[in-house]
């Protein structure tokens, strides 16, 4: 389980996030609503400790990791622009986390060609990641996010690049594939109709704090 408890943070001299508190079961996606600058993004780079809490701490599986570094923590991050890496192709861009991890490079390729397979992406193992679509694109940046088997994954605003149809089609996938991989989830969204495919509890970000929205 993921706790986060009483996080707290100011950004201009004014409250930005206000002992916010969440518990996120395992096998969980809980979404995360609310309008720009509302504080979302902030939160979840708290979680993955990419940013200090003035207060409060994150909680995994009964233990603090509030001062671990983002690398130890065992979490995934998806952003948006999909953060693949131009100058490696398909399969190396999925085997990335893997060599990090201390894998033998032979391996960790065979690994990853694999993970595509399983994402409809095997042809394309050899590409480089600029020739393909955005939905192939964010297909590519979740293989690589699910292939070290991340203790929890971290979504912002994953989809809103996207057309409208990819969106959909994208959505349905990855609640699919989250739910098959039995991990915690939080979304970040400002999409209602996004969280309620992806997400079976939700939460607005209002004024630094966390109202149940269902």
């Amino acid at each position: 389980m993921l706790e986060l408890r009483n996080l707290s943070k100011q950004w201009d001299h004014r409250p930005l996030l206000a002992d916010v508190s969440l518990n996120v079961d395992s096998g969980e996606t809980v979404a995360l609503l609310g309008a720009s600058g509302s504080g979302k993004s902030t939160l979840l780079k708290m979680v993955a400790g990419l940013e200090v809490p003035e207060s409060g701490s994150v909680w995994f599986d009964g233990a603090d990791i509030t001062d671990l570094p983002p690398e130890r923590r065992g979490f995934a991050l998806m952003f948006q622009d999909f953060a693949l890496f131009p100058h490696l192709n398909v399969q190396d861009n999925v085997a990335f986390g893997l060599v990090e991890q201390g894998v033998e490079k032979a391996a960790a390729r065979e690994q990853a060609r694999e993970m595509l397979q399983r994402f409809g992406l095997g042809d394309h193992a050899k590409a480089r990641v600029w020739t393909l679509s955005g939905g192939e694109q964010q297909r590519v940046a979740l293989a690589r996010a699910l292939i070290t088997q991340p203790r929890a994954l971290l979504l912002d605003e994953p989809f809103s690049a996207l057309d409208a149809t990819l969106r959909e089609q994208l959505r349905n996938e990855f609640r699919e594939r989250i739910e098959a991989a039995g991990m915690t989830a939080i979304l970040v969204t400002h999409d209602e109709l996004e969280a309620r495919a992806m997400a079976q509890r939700a939460w607005g970000l209002v004024g630094g704090r966390l109202q149940p929205l269902w």
